[in-house]
């Protein structure tokens, strides 16, 4: 698929994402790994488990596992609200799968899709905060602000990290 520009002149293949935001913070997934978008409810807590799995949900039948994007990028919590709270209260979620398994990520709101060509695309800046660094691919450059596109496949890895606490 190709995009024009403003001036009609065709600037390549482009890639669709689906908008999220946590905090201010624009992110970008890519939506051919998106499955659903809704409201989370029902979560039910998994002890021990890391900190930004907040719990399990039942999506149509099936055990999500429901993870808090927040959390996941070290980011505060939201104002107003208890670190430990669940998403039971507000946000949205986003259905994803990685290996067989299905992952509901928690995020403050869902934006739009947007169709990006290469023309808006740049490196992950060097300054980008170490956690955020490794969960990654790249960022686009839109009007006024930044859309930070997020490797699926890193977000949902916790065994790497998990045998490295051990």
């Amino acid at each position: 698929m190709k995009a024009a520009n403003a001036n009609g002149v065709e600037t390549g293949p482009t890639e669709d994402f689906v908008t999220v935001h946590v905090d201010g913070v624009l992110f970008g997934l890519a939506i051919e790994r998106v499955h659903d978008v809704f409201v989370p409810s029902g979560v039910t807590p998994v002890p021990l488990a890391p900190p930004e799995i907040v719990g399990l949900l039942n999506l149509r039948g099936r055990v999500v596992t429901a993870l808090c994007l927040r959390r996941r990028l070290g980011m505060a919590p939201a104002p107003g609200r208890d670190a430990a709270a669940g998403p039971n209260d507000r946000g949205m979620a986003i259905g994803l799968e990685q290996g067989g398994e299905t992952f509901a990520l928690i995020v403050d709101g869902v934006g739009e899709v947007l169709k990006l060509g290469a023309d808006t695309r740049e490196s992950a800046p060097i300054n980008l905060d170490a956690r955020w660094r490794d969960l990654t691919v790249c960022v686009h450059r839109l009007e006024g602000r930044l859309l930070v596109i997020l490797d699926v496949d890193a977000l949902l890895d916790f065994g790497a990290r998990g045998s490295e606490a051990a």
